[in-house]
């Protein structure tokens, strides 16, 4: 959680240096549901992810050299330098990609479960997606199909009660959005997203549950984005003085420090080793190599 944390905090800073392309946007404030559930998941599971994806991929094992030369478009990235942020993908750590659409992911961890299933392995998918996601007809349409074919998926959904800018009251119908599994008679299981330790046990339920073939989960993260959409949002959507307060009572990590119960001098050890990590990543990064010009349509299939 915190190798997420400070990744997101430099990326932030790199971004509005100038030394990144394209549009960011960090899970600051959402770290404890990224790593409870990714640390529930075996090595050959899958995940599909938002285009809030840094601390999906961290968390489900992709090195923050390879994300971070990512970012920096570089062919040393986990996707080849194609991806950058809200594109990226590792396969080799079963991340099936990130998604600029809204609910993106949520077909591929359908389909990628229903592989599982009729080849009889007992692997299962999971699909992060947010609170505006519900609202979409793919989500539906996934989960659907997703009970009927009783397939090994986990629906995770990181309420943060904002899809991207609207606040929840403006674009939910219903206010529990746990029942959004009744209509498919799917099993939901909510926790407190801001709790990584309530989140793992939920996690590690829903995943036994799916894996064992007992079908899918709709697993509601109750959590708190403790930043903007994107860097740079103005949040005039939120009350002035919501996110101050949300800082000082709901960070996850702030938690979990006191969770555990360590030391002042154990706490910035494992600052400090995560700080290097992070800044290792940017030389990293800046040394990586720069894609060839021959190269921007190898990938590209159309019929």
């Amino acid at each position: 959680m915190l190798l997420i944390r400070r990744f997101e905090e430099k990326v932030e800073e790199r971004f509005r240096a100038g030394d990144l392309a394209g549009f960011l946007h960090v899970a600051i404030g959402q770290e404890a549901v990224a790593v409870g559930v990714c640390q529930a998941l075996e090595p050959d599971d899958v995940i599909a992810s938002t285009h809030r994806a840094h601390g999906h991929a961290l968390a489900k094992g992709t090195t923050p050299n390879a994300l971070m030369a990512e970012l920096y478009g570089k062919v040393e990235g986990c996707s080849g330098g194609y991806g950058g942020s809200m594109h990226l993908y590792d396969v080799e750590k079963g991340n099936l990609g990130a998604n600029a659409v809204v609910g993106g992911g949520l077909p591929s961890v359908v389909g990628s479960a229903l592989a599982f299933q009729l080849r009889r392995q007992p692997r299962v998918a999971a699909a992060f997606f947010g609170d505006g996601a519900t609202n979409i007809g793919t989500f539906h349409e996934s989960l659907n199909l997703a009970q009927l074919w009783r397939v090994p998926a986990v629906f995770v959904c990181e309420n943060n009660g904002y899809a991207e800018s609207t606040p929840s009251h403006q674009q939910l119908p219903i206010k529990d959005l746990a029942k959004r599994a009744v209509a498919y008679g799917m099993r939901s299981i909510v926790v407190d997203g801001q709790d990584v330790e309530a989140t793992h046990r939920a996690a590690l339920e829903a995943v036994r549950h799916a894996r064992e073939g007992q079908g899918p989960v709709f697993l509601l993260a109750n959590t708190y984005r403790l930043t903007g959409h994107y860097v740079g949002d103005p949040q005039v959507y939120r009350p002035k003085d919501e996110l101050p307060q949300l800082r000082v009572t709901e960070d996850p990590i702030e938690k979990l420090k006191v969770s555990l119960g360590l030391a002042n001098s154990e706490w910035q050890a494992l600052e400090a080793k995560v700080v290097q990590a992070v800044d290792a990543s940017v030389e990293f990064a800046e040394a990586g190599t720069d894609p060839r010009p021959e190269d921007a349509l190898k990938h590209v299939y159309a019929d």
